[in-house]
């Protein structure tokens, strides 16, 4: 069964379908260009799945086949970004949408095909796993435009793809197809178009079946390792970790492992 969210704006898409949250962007005609009431609605949409005990996975993607996301909408900036105030306003938007998705504590994916471009790839950095079509190419044309880039955000990118590579992506704003993101371990897999679909499917089926607080866990406790070691939350991770031993799953766990049998996991 399939159930939509009713949002502020058409331009985003939410439904649950399966187990799994689908965000979609939905400016296909500007190629998934994001607005502010896009940005807006991103944090309606984590907070309600991140909420759902039912959703196990979220995926996100584009609308259309030409592009996961190409970064903001430019058309509305003589009336959004206008003034310093508005500016100020537009960021707190992006980095609010940003937040919610970094802290999503359930599994995010990002199905990308088409152009992922200048935000597309923060949006894209957000997510734990990016599977991508081997039409994919990926950009962040900064040094271009002449603004600067906030130290968020490079540090996700330098965090995944290693200080060389940050470099080259922002020094020289260039495109890299499919294959280079895969080799600079920007992306974890690259399949033929056709088949996106089907991987992506194939992922949230392994997720939705395993233990979702060990899934939570383990999550968790990848984010404080790429905190600086004096900011490590190890007393959290600690309760997250018990939680799973406590937990009803575990002992399901172990039974469906004796019984030579698949596990039917609750979340509690």
């Amino acid at each position: 069964m399939s159930t939509e969210l009713q949002l502020k704006t058409d331009k985003m898409i939410a439904r649950k379908e399966d187990g799994v949250g689908w965000m979609i962007f939905n400016n296909p005609e500007r190629r998934n260009a994001v607005s502010l009431s896009m940005w807006e609605a991103v944090g309606d949409i984590m907070t309600d799945f991140g909420a759902d005990d039912d959703v196990r996975v979220v995926v996100m993607k584009g609308a259309g086949d030409k592009a996961f996301v190409s970064g903001a909408d430019i058309s509305e900036f003589a009336e959004n970004r206008n003034s310093a105030a508005a500016e100020e306003n537009y960021n707190a938007a992006t980095a609010s949408a940003h937040k919610a998705m970094m802290t999503l504590q359930k599994p995010l994916l990002a199905m990308i095909q088409g152009y992922c471009v200048g935000g597309g790839v923060a949006v894209s950095l957000a997510a734990d796993i990016r599977i991508v079509a081997d039409n994919s190419q990926f950009a962040v044309p900064a040094a271009r435009l002449g603004l600067g880039y906030g130290y968020g955000g490079l540090r996700n990118l330098t965090a995944l793809v290693g200080p060389a590579m940050a470099k080259e992506i922002f020094f020289t704003a260039r495109r890299f197809n499919a294959q280079e993101a895969l080799a600079m371990g920007l992306v974890n897999r690259v399949v033929p178009l056709d088949q996106l679909e089907a991987t992506v499917a194939e992922y949230t089926a392994m997720i939705s079946e395993n233990a979702p607080l060990t899934i939570r866990a383990a999550k968790a406790t990848v984010v404080e390792v790429l905190k600086d070691p004096d900011k490590r939350d190890l007393e959290a991770l600690e309760e997250k970790i018990k939680a799973c031993f406590d937990s009803e799953d575990f002992t399901e766990g172990r039974t469906a492992f004796m019984e030579k049998r698949k596990p039917n996991f609750k979340g509690r």
